[in-house]
């Protein structure tokens, strides 16, 4: 009966000898079956859906775990059809107009929602996350269309935190018991502690350094037979710390930490690192970059990549600061950061104008309050990414930045007040760039030359 269903014809009653003229195909109880409707045309608009969509609150668990066929998915696509799907018409739309997407995004969310339905196990379900990141490999587009199911209430987000991740991979190998006491380290690194002894949650990049310090001196202590940190002694610590630079200084905090908490909790007996001194880096001398490499960066055809480097070359911005910029931070040629207020440099504004054209040129419908947007961050309200615009470039904002300063402190003699005043960094940071002046290989007649933001 049912293959019989599936291959009758519009119009026509059900022929159950031609059907099973070949053979059966064994359908499973009960389930719930939709008969594929036909394409739209491409010019057709779409259906009015629902203005209520309740999901499903129930799961069907997947009987064997097969990975669909590409080109069977992307064919079932075309011709998917549910109570889900046309009430996302109205959230796409919806979203699309707020957001100031066009036509070839809305098409791109709208194929998207019609892989996911051929895709879920439970049709009316709602859709996980982690099954959207999969879209690319049969043709969908992953960002916007967790925007719309986000905005639709259909959205489960059970996508793992980066730093997860990344202690996943550098501790797969360990044996149980000493990646159970990783985990608990991690747990209280990234959520903090409320019984005694208390302990604050920290930022998820600074887990991530420590992990980096201590992931490799933890993975040989595993393959020389240790089972447990329990097991190791402030001899073996010693023993396995690198033999100098930021690798050993990584490797003593992450190590530091690691002890602390596991004795604080009472997982070992003694901490190895106690009364270890951390050794100290050393820092580096900052140099200037070359003139003719920023003059390039500042003409760059690029808008972004121009008003970027204008805005660290003549103002040291830092990355971060590039990143968090908003269109309201500048008003009537000042910048904005904080208790700061900047004047904007002439080369500054007359890329700023250039690329405020080029954005709304481009993006004409895009809400997005940051100053910079790309492809990606223009149809949404999210900055860009840390690389942009510096990917194109031979220039890294911080060498960029400690360029700026550095012309900043040897133009004025050495002067660390004013350029803690001008650039709003600390005493400490400012007698980095103070020990320069007098340099040899600063002094002019060295293969450098003393130069201004005006002179760029």
């Amino acid at each position: 009966m049912e293959q019989a269903r599936t291959l009758q014809e519009p119009g026509r009653a059900l022929d159950l000898a031609g059907a099973n003229r070949y053979g059966q195909q064994l359908f499973l109880a009960n389930m719930q079956f939709q008969r594929p409707r036909t394409p739209r045309l491409k010019d057709e608009p779409p259906q009015a859906g629902p203005k209520n969509f309740t999901p499903l609150s129930w799961r069907q668990m997947p009987l064997l775990e097969v990975d669909p066929d590409p080109e069977v998915v992307r064919a079932r696509a075309l011709a998917a059809d549910s109570d889900l799907l046309r009430y996302c018409q109205d959230v796409v739309r919806d979203h699309a107009k707020k957001y100031g997407w066009g036509k070839e995004q809305r098409n791109k969310v709208r194929r998207s929602l019609r892989l996911l339905q051929v895709l879920q196990d439970t049709p009316g379900a709602k859709i996980n996350a982690s099954d959207v990141l999969q879209l690319p490999r049969y043709g969908g587009s992953i960002n916007s269309t967790l925007d719309v199911l986000a905005a639709a209430g259909l959205l489960i987000d059970d996508r793992k935190p980066l730093i997860d991740r990344y202690f996943a991979g550098k501790t797969a190998t360990l044996p149980a018991p000493m990646l159970a006491e990783l985990k608990i380290w991690l747990e209280v690194m990234l959520n903090g502690s409320t019984t005694p002894p208390r302990q604050r949650s920290r930022d998820p990049q600074t887990a991530r350094i420590h992990i980096l310090g201590a992931a490799p001196i933890v993975q040989a202590w595993a393959a020389a037979g240790h089972q447990s940190l329990a097991e190791i002694t402030p001899e073996q610590v010693r023993a396995s710390l690198p033999a100098g630079g930021s690798r050993r200084n990584f490797a003593e905090y992450g190590l530091r930490s690691l002890f602390t908490v596991l004795k604080a909790r009472k997982l070992i007996f003694i901490n190895p690192t106690r009364g270890m001194r951390v050794t100290p880096v050393n820092r580096s001398v900052p140099l200037p970059l070359d003139t003719g490499a920023i003059r390039e960066a500042l003409n760059s055809p690029d808008p972004a990549i121009a008003l970027a480097v204008a805005l660290v070359a003549f103002h040291a911005l830092t990355s971060k600061e590039l990143l968090d910029l908003t269109l309201t931070d500048i008003v009537d040629g000042r910048l904005t950061l904080g208790d700061r207020v900047i004047p904007l440099a002439g080369p500054v504004r007359v890329r700023l104008a250039a690329w405020l054209d080029h954005r709304v040129s481009t993006w004409p419908g895009s809400i997005n309050p940051h100053l910079f947007v790309s492809r990606r961050s223009a149809p949404r309200v999210i900055p860009v990414g840390r690389q942009f615009p510096w990917f194109r470039t031979k220039l890294r904002p911080q060498a960029l930045r400690e360029d700026r300063i550095l012309q900043e402190i040897l133009a004025t003699g050495g002067d660390i007040r004013r350029i803690c005043d001008l650039f709003g960094i600390s005493v400490s940071s400012a007698l980095r760039y103070g020990a320069t002046v007098g340099h040899p290989d600063l002094a002019e007649g060295h293969g450098w030359t003393l130069r201004t933001p005006d002179s760029m």
